[in-house]
């Protein structure tokens, strides 16, 4: 073989090699894209519901434990012969251990994990919400009911933390705002649904319902809700279970922080008037000559809008508004809405005092929803969130198991509701004295 002929064998032998090269780099382009078109039909075919939103999912659903009593009193009064009193330490057993350990139960949602600690809480909820179906005393249900506030709290107070953990920091108020409406959502449901079910089935399948759609949601966070260590990439590192840590080392934290009681002490500010008006809206219109269910449906209404001020609250702190703005713009509102709502100027304007209740509740709810998006910025380290949430919840159970009970004082002492919006105005005056402090970094 001539040199001639051998370069040209030689080139042909590199054409061929460059042409392969080049057939080779075309199949590595394309192999992702093919993969990255079959994952996003795949993705297409199977929508999933987000972790995050199945967290607040579950929150409702325990909330749905709480609003289940009061439409039920008078069905467990006929069906138990439960007195007055019974019946109203059963409306407020709740509370009540949300006083008494709320920030306890925050400690222990700590100790054992978030996660695990929902999946307690809704497991609690479930078997205690089928055992009332065979209670056959007053004191049956209300040791039953005392049950349901562990496993309410334990279900509610490691909610923001796991949140923290499964959403990235730019949404980080956007969910904790929508969680912030799930007491009012799950209370209006059993408020408008809880006396149609009792009518038709009893009272016994609506606990017993509750508590298969408690099993329902134990076992939705157990199989599509992540570990802290599957959580998003994006989303903030997750503090690991404090067990190794001393309990009573993260109650002083807590405890010692101006950031947590600032929190804890504008949430009971906040709860107590809440509480008082809306619970006591169907009192206000029996005396109106109103009957029971549309006075029951008027006030469901008043609760579930609630829902909107806690979501619209979400949005704007996400745009970058100013947590203590909303605060302000929140307790002016309760203030003004509840002089609208009681005064004697307005007692022949019962339009104008129903639409003032609404606004009440509905703008009311920037509170709530700015708070709880507030609460896992002042807790001291990420292993006290629920502590810290724990603490929040005690003093706004304080809150609700005082305010109520004080209006009524005062209304039964004057002979009337007149003087109601002096009470929540007080309390709005704190509320706005304490938000000067407020700050919030959306980072």
């Amino acid at each position: 073989m001539d040199l001639k002929h051998f370069d040209l064998n030689l080139l042909v032998v590199f054409d061929l090699l460059l042409k392969e090269k080049k057939v080779s780099a075309v199949a590595d382009l394309l192999r992702p894209a093919r993969r990255k078109n079959r994952n996003s039909m795949t993705s297409m075919r199977t929508p999933r519901l987000q972790p995050a939103l199945i967290v607040i999912l579950s929150g409702v659903v325990a909330a749905m434990h709480i609003g289940k009593i009061p439409p039920a009193i008078p069905v467990l009064r006929e069906a138990l012969g439960m007195s007055l009193v019974e019946a109203g330490f059963l409306l407020s057993m709740v509370q009540m251990a949300g006083m008494l350990i709320g920030v306890l139960a925050g400690l222990a949602a700590d100790s054992i994990g978030v996660r695990r600690s929902i999946i307690i809480g809704h497991a609690v909820l479930a078997a205690t919400g089928v055992a009332a179906m065979w209670a056959q005393r007053p004191f049956d249900l209300l040791a039953l009911r005392g049950l349901e506030g562990l496993g309410f709290l334990l279900t509610v107070l490691p909610a923001p933390a796991l949140i923290r953990q499964l959403v990235p920091p730019a949404r980080l108020a956007l969910y904790l705002g929508l969680w912030g409406t799930y007491m009012g959502t799950g209370a209006a449901l059993t408020l408008l649904g809880g006396p149609v079910l009792m009518e038709a089935f009893g009272w016994t399948r609506l606990w017993g319902l509750l508590g298969i759609l408690s099993a329902t949601a134990a076992l939705a966070v157990v199989f599509l809700v992540p570990c802290a260590k599957h959580a998003s990439p994006a989303a903030p590192t997750a503090a690991p279970a404090a067990s190794g840590e001393p309990w009573w080392e993260r109650l002083r934290m807590t405890l010692t922080s101006a950031g947590p009681w600032r929190i804890a002490v504008t949430f009971a500010m906040y709860s107590s008037q809440w509480l008082a008006v809306i619970g006591f809206l169907p009192s206000v219109y029996a005396q109106a000559g109103i009957s029971g269910k549309t006075a029951g449906a008027l006030t469901a209404l008043a609760c579930l809008i609630n829902v909107f001020g806690s979501v619209a609250a979400g949005r704007l702190l996400h745009r970058g508004t100013c947590a203590r703005h909303l605060l302000y713009v929140g307790f002016i509102n309760m203030a003004l809405t509840a002089f609208l709502a009681f005064s004697p100027l307005t007692a022949d304007a019962p339009v104008l005092r129903y639409v003032a209740a609404l606004l009440f509740s509905a703008v009311g709810g920037l509170i709530p929803g700015t708070l709880f998006s507030l609460v896992v910025h002042v807790a001291p380290n990420a292993r006290t969130v629920s502590t810290t949430v724990g603490w929040m919840q005690q003093c706004s159970s304080f809150g609700q198991f005082l305010g109520p009970p004080f209006v009524a004082w005062i209304a039964g002492l004057y002979g009337g509701w007149h003087l109601t919006w002096v009470i929540t105005g007080i309390a709005s005056v704190i509320g706005l004295l304490l938000a000067r402090g407020v700050r919030f970094d959306r980072s």
